[in-house]
């Protein structure tokens, strides 16, 4: 199956991640429970540290889907 995930688009290492396992944004919002604004800025904004809960939070949801992300994604 082709994929349009995160084509064109300049992501952070977390957004690339994302667009590799076809995980959307969207998706992420709901079962973490973060704004749009925080998930966008994790994918999107190279130049944005996120706090600790946050990457808690993500983790959390991601791992509601069994699957894991290590921390160094987050620039942290």
């Amino acid at each position: 199956m082709f994929s349009f995930f995160g084509l064109g688009k300049d992501r952070t290492k977390f957004g690339r991640w994302l667009d590799r396992k076809e995980i959307t944004q969207i998706e992420l919002e709901e079962l973490s429970g973060l704004s749009r604004r925080t998930i966008s800025r994790l994918c999107n904004d190279k130049e944005y540290t996120p706090k600790f809960s946050t990457v808690t939070r993500i983790k959390k949801a991601l791992k509601k889907i069994g699957e894991s992300v290590p921390d160094d994604y987050f620039g942290m």
